[in-house]
């Protein structure tokens, strides 16, 4: 036989051609049996399906008052199944990324409101030579985002690095995407950004008065 593509990570290329009865000699413990035919052209495809399904039933002998003993499928039926399965890992990988943004987000929000407390002299100081509230807030803002958007890019490397890996060492296409990239760095600077909305909001609430009394 001709060499074969590789199918989801395996090899076409491992196996051994034997007849059917020769193997139930070797093998009689084992029950299940699995035909692949093809039609002559995909328009063919519902009136093989029809044809395969009456020949196995009477081969079968199954009365017409039951249901089949036995499964058709085609390739749609297998891409349905791979589709459910891939969709079913994408919404785990969305919850398990929509908690870490949210653990994140609380660790920037603490982070600078720490910072804030630190830095009371500093916005005192600001706010007494003129600042005023929103150069406050925009300040602790882009604090925020630049904080994010650093672990962003960091996250964004360990991507592009772990996907050069298993194009190296696996079989498996991986590579990444241009606009999820900038969609993924769009979402860590946001989280920055609504995360950051308290501590600028309570950094520009600070009374200058006391910021500059503030040890």
């Amino acid at each position: 036989m001709e060499k074969r593509p590789n199918l989801l990570g395996g090899s076409m290329n491992n196996f051994v051609l034997l007849p059917y009865w020769t193997y139930k000699e070797l093998y009689p413990e084992e029950k299940e049996l699995l035909l692949v035919a093809r039609p002559k052209s995909p328009e063919l495809m519902s009136k093989a399906i029809d044809e395969i399904t009456e020949l196995m039933r009477r081969r079968r002998a199954v009365p017409p008052d039951k249901p089949n003993d036995f499964a058709v499928s085609t390739q749609d039926d297998l891409m349905n199944i791979y589709n459910q399965i891939t969709s079913a890992i994408y919404l785990v990988m969305v919850v398990i990324s929509s908690i870490g943004l949210l653990v994140g987000g609380v660790g920037v929000m603490n982070i600078m409101l720490v910072s804030v407390t630190e830095r009371t002299r500093e916005i005192g100081i600001r706010k007494a030579i003129g600042a005023k509230k929103r150069d406050i807030v925009w300040q602790f803002l882009i604090e925020a985002m630049t904080l994010s958007g650093t672990g962003g890019v960091l996250g964004i490397i360990v991507g592009l690095l772990l996907s050069q890996l298993i194009a190296l060492t696996t079989p498996l296409p991986a590579s990444v995407s241009v606009p999820w990239v900038i969609i993924g760095f769009s979402v860590a600077v946001s989280v920055g950004l609504i995360f950051g909305i308290y501590p600028a909001y309570r950094a520009a609430k600070v009374d200058p008065i006391i910021s500059l009394r503030y040890e």
